[in-house]
């Protein structure tokens, strides 16, 4: 097994074990060092978000003191949810390796599903509304960073 998928599943086991969250764990390296780990604690800190490729992102930006992680791979213990893909994508992290896969995930209970499915097609799916609202009101904080001279993109 791979030393890094063996650390992020065994911070799956972890977090399972000591009821923190699901089963799943993530590890980040760059140059053959670890800088983040992470294992879900979504039931330990009531904290939707706290999955374990987010946990790891976190202690790797805060460790590097950057939030480009452009240099580093990620090892997770279970192909990652939308909110983890997407979190993966903006912290510019280029190289993923996953155990579990999506079906994995969803035989065990878990709904990555219904999210991917209404990513595909919003309209088409019940359970969230989403309406614009007030946009003439709060475009005028976008037009005012576009002006912004000291502005740093990310």
């Amino acid at each position: 097994m791979n030393k890094y998928m063996k650390i992020a599943n065994e911070l799956a086991e972890e977090a399972m074990n000591n009821n923190d969250g699901g089963p799943f764990g993530a590890c980040i390296v760059k140059n053959d060092q670890i800088i983040g780990r992470g294992a879900n604690s979504v039931l330990k800190t009531n904290d939707p978000t706290a999955h374990a490729e987010i946990m790891a992102i976190r202690e790797a930006a805060k460790n590097l003191n950057t939030f480009d992680l452009s240099d580093c791979v990620l090892y997770t213990s279970c192909y990652p949810c939308p909110m983890c893909l997407a979190a993966i994508i903006w912290a510019n992290i280029k190289e993923v390796y996953y155990g579990n896969t999506c079906e994995d995930a969803k035989n065990i209970g878990f709904r990555d599903e219904y999210i991917y499915k209404y990513l595909t097609n919003p309209s088409d799916q019940e359970g969230l509304k989403l309406e614009c609202l007030d946009r003439e009101e709060t475009i005028k904080a976008f037009n005012k960073f576009m002006e912004k001279e000291d502005k740093t993109m990310y």
